[in-house]
């Protein structure tokens, strides 16, 4: 069965993304074509990047990357659900991701944004990322409004359009999972 994590990238005391990202959880759940887990990024306090060696070496000296490798290297696909801050994904989803590097490669990703703008310019840089880390990323994407999507900027409040979205970026994200494998087993 395919693993997806759902990557709550916000640490951010008041986080909207939390709420956020139980949806996605909640509706996942809800399907038999994948296993689902979320992976909230303040459990595993993971300080600026303290490596010395580069990630593309996999030779990892801290007990917090060593946690962080294994729990990522756990899934085929991942759900990235990011804020959106000055124009970017936030600075705690960028840094577990640098932590790593092929505990990443050859698997699928669907981006949950949201923001004044809908996140989406978080979800352009993250998909350069994923591209430097031989992520597939999947085309739909959920982009839900500060301004729509939630009440006074903090009660999430998602249009019911959004979970037909959602559902869409689950169906190409696990599709891509799946047919990656081939690539991990190789």
């Amino acid at each position: 069965m395919t693993k997806v994590g759902i990557i709550l990238g916000s640490t951010r005391p008041g986080r909207n993304g939390e709420a956020v990202a139980k949806w996605v959880y909640d509706i996942a759940s809800k399907r038999t074509d994948a296993e689902f887990e979320l992976v909230d990024l303040l459990d595993y306090k993971l300080p600026h990047l303290d490596e010395a060696a580069p990630p593309s070496f996999g030779q990892y000296a801290n007990d917090h990357t060593k946690q962080w490798s294994a729990k990522i290297s756990q899934f085929d696909a991942y759900i990235f659900v990011t804020p959106e801050y000055n124009h970017s994904t936030s600075g705690a989803l960028k840094n577990a991701i640098d932590f790593l590097y092929a505990e990443w490669n050859n698997k699928a990703a669907g981006f949950v944004s949201y923001g004044s703008a809908g996140g989406t310019r978080a979800v352009e840089h993250l998909r350069l990322i994923a591209a430097e880390l031989q992520i597939a990323d999947v085309r739909a994407q959920v982009a839900l409004s500060l301004f729509t999507d939630f009440e006074n900027f903090s009660v999430f409040k998602p249009g019911p359009q959004h979970e037909t979205t959602l559902n869409t970026v689950l169906d190409q994200t696990i599709a891509w999972g799946k047919a990656l494998e081939t690539v991990r087993k190789g």
